[in-house]
């Protein structure tokens, strides 16, 4: 038996994956979107060498891991009927990690939020139909909450229909979490909501650069237009993902749903810009919170008006994540540092090194390539890959 993870290339689905092979003793199924076998295993390798050298890699690509080539907005993912039945027969629980963060546009995240998400949940119908399913974990999103101002939000707080939603994301993740609750009634499942996800406590190597290029681009101006006593609730993926697999891995978890953020010890913009400005021996900005709007009026029309350059996508950017920037609410994160004894590791502590390492690499992570004495999958019959 294995666990169905979904979003295994993106950035908090890798990491996932990695803690769960390298912890536990699960196997894996993966659905891997690839014209081929050798692709498929070609995409997963870039999105696990952030966590494993090659030969263990491609020895738990050989023991542990099943590729399922196919598409999560397809019917039954675009897969074979054996396949099908396959992934169906042997997959004991699910993370539903992958999702469109376009919060730009509506059409994909419809499809691959929503669309995706009930495949999925057929998926997990199916197996609970034919030999029973011990947990299906959805991994959601803080900004289910809609416009809020200056709050501390509890988990049983987030969801508010009649409050209106920030963009598209935040509204297909609402109703994925809802068609969870509804379509798997009898079945444990567990929500999990991370706030802002940025960068990794252990290491300044990342490969997800969106909102990092937005955090790049205002610890380069002089002038914020933000309340230097407003909280940001920003949160290590390396704390995500250990939460998640933790507690998707217990018998009996204390709770249905989980922030995954710094909570009430989310650091201040001042303070989070005065430990930047000492780690580079500099002066911190300027706080002018009254410049908010016409800041956000000038950033948007770069952002629309300059395309094409580094200036115009930071500020493409930034419009998306301005919302989040300046609501000043946190997500209270008691339940889950309860659970596994464990606290995020505060954004200052890490940050610079983020920086540096984002700056030095332009915004890309140095991808290693398949090694050359390896058989590509599809020249050998050595690695398990199961296709459609």
């Amino acid at each position: 038996m294995a666990i169905f993870l979904t979003g295994a290339t993106g950035y908090v689905g890798a990491h996932v994956a990695a803690l769960l092979l390298e912890q536990h003793d699960d196997n894996l199924n993966l659905l891997v979107r690839a014209r081929d076998d050798r692709e498929a295993a070609n995409r997963l390798w870039r999105a696990m060498q952030l966590h494993l050298d090659f030969p263990t890699f491609h020895e738990y690509l050989q023991t542990r891991i099943n590729i399922f080539r196919g598409d999560l907005t397809g019917k039954q993912f675009g897969l074979a009927g054996d396949k099908y039945r396959h992934l169906v027969e042997t997959t004991d629980s699910v993370i539903h990690c992958a999702a469109s963060l376009n919060r730009k546009s509506e059409k994909t995240c419809l499809n691959v939020n929503l669309r995706g998400t009930l495949e999925v949940i057929k998926a997990a119908q199916a197996a609970r139909d034919l030999h029973g399913l011990r947990r299906f974990s959805d991994v959601s999103t803080v900004a289910v909450c809609g416009y809020r101002f200056s709050e501390i939000v509890q988990e049983d707080q987030s969801l508010d229909w009649n409050r209106s939603d920030y963009d598209p994301y935040a509204r297909t993740k609402k109703f994925c979490e809802h068609m969870v609750a509804e379509l798997l009634p009898n079945v444990q499942h567990t929500v999990f909501r991370p706030s802002i996800i940025l960068g990794d406590s252990r290491r300044p190597e990342t490969t997800q650069f969106d909102m990092v290029r937005s955090f790049v681009f205002l610890a380069g101006l002089p002038v914020l237009p933000f309340r230097p006593s407003d909280q940001l609730d920003i949160v290590n993926v390396d704390f995500v993902a250990e939460s998640i697999v933790t507690v998707h891995q217990k018998e009996k978890p204390n709770h249905d749903i989980y922030h995954l953020s710094s909570g009430t010890d989310s650091q201040t913009f001042k303070e989070l810009t005065d430990a930047l400005a000492q780690a580079q021996g500099k002066r911190g900005p300027v706080f002018l919170p009254a410049l908010e709007k016409p800041f956000t009026a000038i950033n948007n029309w770069i952002a629309d008006t300059f395309r094409g350059n580094a200036i115009s996508q930071g500020a493409s950017l930034l419009k998306v994540f301005i919302p989040y920037l300046a609501f000043n609410t946190v997500f209270d994160n008691t339940r889950i540092t309860a659970e596994t004894g464990k606290k995020p590791a505060p954004f200052s502590r890490y940050s610079y090194p983020l920086l540096q390492f984002s700056r030095a690499a332009n915004f890309t992570y140095p991808y290693k390539g398949w090694p050359s004495l390896v058989p590509q999958v599809g020249q050998s019959a050595a690695v398990p890959a199961v296709s459609s």
